[in-house]
């Protein structure tokens, strides 16, 4: 079981409000090439579908949502572009030079990998890639992890995809060691006392939070993760595994973590828009939307990281409106429905 205490994961103190409640993050890449247009243009030039254009003032985009008020910002972790199976680059970028980078032109926002495939990397390059991040950005690194799902990648790297599971599990385990004080970890419970992996984190302990299962059982997730963070679904299907989780996390005697969830925007110019339903989320206007935040809040989700990618307007005014008059809308208390269910 995990020996971790409450307080000692400060960047989820950035996704999380200690009254309750909902905070909003952004997932990477900040382009908008899933909107009808830039999908046409994308033809028209013969590019290849779920490749990124991150021509677009990259930087200035996260610089904006830095300064903006959201909670976090979302990378994947999506080693190989496979068109033919799978048909998405995810955020182009090595997630963890991204975030060294990402961690030198902000100040405010958490930074999350959502999530980094344990099993295709060395446990003791992770952890020191991890800890450089959380020490370069003063302690606000949240490490989602995965097991994968693309078999395609693990032969390439020489890893056994049917042993994913288990590689996960002493990936975890042997993080939780190389950030201690007092000797490598050999990987096979062995630690050798005349060595240390460098830099060691800013923050007591870097929190992880789970994408998907990780091939794990419910009570090993609840005992070992700080957080879940689940595909985006309907309100009553988010609310029965956000139910989950807390109940899981309390039987153990365990502060309740992180619950987490995203949904693919584009936000409509008009205000009174009703939601036309896409995969993973909708075009919607920003009345009904801040609704359906409040029907999540409700639901015991606590950050929602929003994909921006099928957004027709500018992101820079898609970010400008939902700061201006999205996230004033979610500084209330939770409502006793949610109190009650914690």
């Amino acid at each position: 079981m995990s020996t971790f205490n409450a307080g000692q994961f400060f960047a989820l103190d950035r996704i999380r409000k200690p009254e309750g409640g909902l905070t909003l993050g952004v997932e990477l890449p900040l382009d908008n090439d899933w909107s009808p247009e830039r999908e046409g243009l994308r033809v028209k030039e013969g590019r290849p579908f779920g490749v990124p254009d991150l021509t677009h003032h990259y930087p200035d985009l996260v610089r904006q949502v830095d300064r903006s008020g959201f909670a976090a910002v979302w990378m994947r972790d999506v080693p190989v572009f496979d068109p033919n199976n799978f048909g998405d680059a995810g955020s182009v970028y090595d997630p963890f030079v991204n975030l060294g980078f990402l961690a030198g032109i902000t100040e405010n926002i958490a930074l999350g990998t959502a999530a980094v495939v344990l099993p295709l990397r060395h446990p003791m390059m992770v952890a020191k890639a991890a800890a450089s991040v959380d020490k370069l950005s003063g302690g606000r690194l949240i490490l989602g992890v995965a097991s994968g799902d693309r078999p395609v990648e693990y032969p390439l790297l020489g890893r056994d995809f049917e042993g994913r599971g288990e590689a996960f599990r002493g990936a975890v385990s042997y993080l939780h060691d190389a950030w201690k004080t007092g000797g490598l970890p050999l990987g096979d419970g062995r630690i050798e006392p005349s060595l240390d992996l460098l830099p060691k984190p800013q923050q007591p302990q870097i929190p992880m939070i789970i994408a998907g299962q990780g091939r794990q059982s419910p009570d090993w997730i609840a005992a070992n993760m700080q957080g879940r963070f689940v595909y985006p679904n309907g309100v009553e299907r988010l609310a029965a595994q956000a139910r989950d989780w807390t109940t899981a996390r309390k039987a153990l005697g365990l502060p309740r973590g992180a619950f987490v969830s995203a949904f693919h925007l584009d936000l409509a110019d008009d205000p009174d828009d009703q939601p036309t339903p896409r995969r993973f989320g909708a075009r919607i206007g920003r009345n009904a939307f801040i609704d359906h935040l409040h029907a999540l809040e409700d639901a015991g989700v606590d950050h929602l990281a929003l994909l921006l990618r099928p957004s027709r307007r500018p992101l820079n005014e898609v970010i400008d409106e939902l700061s201006r008059d999205v996230l004033p809308a979610l500084n209330r208390q939770s409502s006793p429905a949610k109190t009650a269910a914690e």
